[in-house]
Formats: C-alpha cells, sequence, structure tokens
C-alpha cells in the first residue's frame, strides 16, 4: 500500500491531468513542439490561461519549453503523455464494449 504522502502525490497528479485545458495543450503538444503564440490561436485561451496552465505542467515534468529568440517553444514528454492517452484509451475502449455486450444481452 502506498504511503499517504504518495497517495498525495498521485492525487495532486490526477487533479492536473483532471482540467481539460491542460488535455487540450498536451494533446496539441503531443503533436510536436509549438510556441505559446500557436498553443493561444489553437486553443482560443487567453495569453494568461495558456502560461498559467504550461506553468503547471511544466512543474509537472510533463512539459517542457526553450527559448528560441523571443519565442517560448514548449514540448511535451511525449512518451509519457503517449502512455497516459494509451492508457485511457485502452479503458474507456473496454468500457464501451462492455456497455455494448450488456445491451446485446438486455
Amino acid at each position: 500500500m502506498p504511503s499517504p504522502q504518495l497517495l498525495e502525490e498521485y492525487s495532486q497528479f490526477f487533479r492536473l491531468l483532471s482540467e481539460p485545458a491542460r488535455l487540450q495543450l498536451l494533446c496539441l503538444l503531443a503533436q510536436g513542439p509549438l510556441d505559446g503564440a500557436s498553443l493561444i490561436e489553437a486553443t482560443g485561451f487567453s495569453q494568461s490561461h495558456v502560461s498559467r496552465q504550461l506553468g503547471q505542467l511544466q512543474r509537472a515534468g510533463l512539459v517542457s519549453c526553450v527559448r528560441e529568440g523571443v519565442r517560448m517553444v514548449y514540448s511535451a514528454d511525449n512518451d509519457l503523455v503517449n502512455e497516459l492517452c494509451a492508457l485511457v484509451q485502452t479503458r474507456l475502449r473496454q468500457r464501451l464494449e462492455e456497455q455494448l455486450k450488456q445491451l446485446q444481452t438486455d
């Protein structure tokens, strides 16, 4: 059984991923690096909202950034993001298949 401190870390990580704006940014960055202006344009979020969400993703180690001239270019930890997305997709697919089987037997 994980320690209470580790459970709290797990909880904070899942809370981080429960925000749709952060998930949207992660999905965009999983496709390749983008600068802040491109992320703002792609999401329609304000600059401050994008910055705040990216800051949280950076602190969690899911996103990194590098300065290219005057631009900040962000990229996702693609391996981790892809693994997480694949796990969630697999679970959602299993759940939907179970629901379909249930409907077919009723």
